[in-house]
């Protein structure tokens, strides 16, 4: 009897052991909160930071978290909230890559009763009732802030007509659509600017690149005035191929963008970009203060939108504030 309970104890031992050396971090924090969090990708450096913003902010508090990356492709998200679902988190939080596509997975996730929280981009649903709430920038207001510098700087060059070409973020998704409107419903109401063509960069640098090759080829430097970007990537990639055709960006033609990211403001700093409309990709802790209220029984809002602002060289660009992600 003596020698079963011996070995009963050591092997008892050994899972306990096993347990703390290797069980990943959801098992570890199961009886308090495991968030699943789904991102859209790793497309930008606004994407890479607002991905390692939710892992350390998750840490910070403690919870279980279970991340997954679907590389741009929609199917891999809805197979990630499936196996979230499987696993019983607590809470699942995902960044839809398009707004359409999602009811019958979320519709999965509230039979199991786990409340969704969207992230960064909104889904397009007639059922309002598949999410809990939204957390991300005001897409709407940025695309705003973009056509109220654009006029502001008309005016302060004293410009009789600007023309515009717009690189569009990834189709159908909230960014795209809502800086593309806020811009458009600002901008419209003023005859001296014209929008030549939008273009489809989707969010990459090297679409960026694509795009602003194609405008080159149909335009000329000559004829376009200001290059409207919706993210700092594809404004980049413009901004490469056109110092390599041997125009000034900032000068030659008028830059704008948005984000935030360090290359993009160190440009704004060199006269390459003359606006950036900050989007700032650090979620993380409103994210982790809506699933506490959610696990303590609280109501929680139903939108938060983080504190944003514009860069420009309106400004004083040697201000420490004045500093990308």
């Amino acid at each position: 009897m003596r020698k079963r309970f011996k070995v009963l104890l050591a092997v008892l031992s050994l899972l306990v052991l096993s347990a703390c050396a290797g069980s990943p971090a959801p098992d570890a924090a199961r009886e308090a909160v495991v968030l699943g969090f789904s991102q859209l990708g790793a497309e930008s450096s606004w994407r890479i930071a607002n991905t390692a913003s939710v892992k350390a902010a998750a840490e910070e508090y403690g919870f279980g978290l279970m991340a997954e990356n679907a590389n741009q492709k929609q199917e891999k998200q809805i197979d990630a909230i499936r196996s979230f679902i499987a696993y019983r988190v607590d809470v699942i939080a995902f960044s839809p890559i398009v707004e359409t596509g999602w009811d019958n997975v979320l519709a999965e996730a509230r039979q199991a009763k786990i409340p969704v929280i969207l992230v960064d981009r909104m889904i397009d649903s007639p059922d309002e009732s598949l999410y809990t709430a939204f957390v991300g920038a005001d897409f709407y207001a940025e695309g705003r802030r973009a056509g109220e510098y654009l006029l502001r700087k008309a005016d302060a060059i004293h410009a009789e007509h600007l023309r515009v070409a717009e690189l569009c973020g990834t189709p159908e998704s909230t960014p795209m659509r809502d800086r593309q409107r806020g811009f458009l419903d600002v901008v419209e109401k003023d005859d001296r600017i014209e929008i030549l063509e939008s273009l489809n960069g989707d969010f990459l640098r090297s679409k960026g690149e694509e795009c602003m090759k194609t405008l080159l080829e149909k335009y000329g430097v000559g004829g376009i005035d200001v290059i409207y970007s919706h993210n700092d990537s594809m404004t980049l990639g413009a901004l490469d191929v056109l110092e390599q055709s041997g125009a000034a960006p900032g000068r030659d033609i008028l830059m704008i963008t948005v984000d935030g990211e360090k290359e993009a403001v160190d440009a704004l700093k060199a006269g390459k970009i003359n606006c950036v409309v900050q989007c700032t990709p650090d979620l993380g802790k409103d994210l982790m203060e809506l699933v506490r209220g959610l696990k303590e029984g609280r109501e929680i809002p139903r939108i938060t939108h983080p504190q944003e602002g514009v860069f420009c060289d309106f400004d004083d660009l040697t201000d420490p504030s004045v500093e990308g992600f």
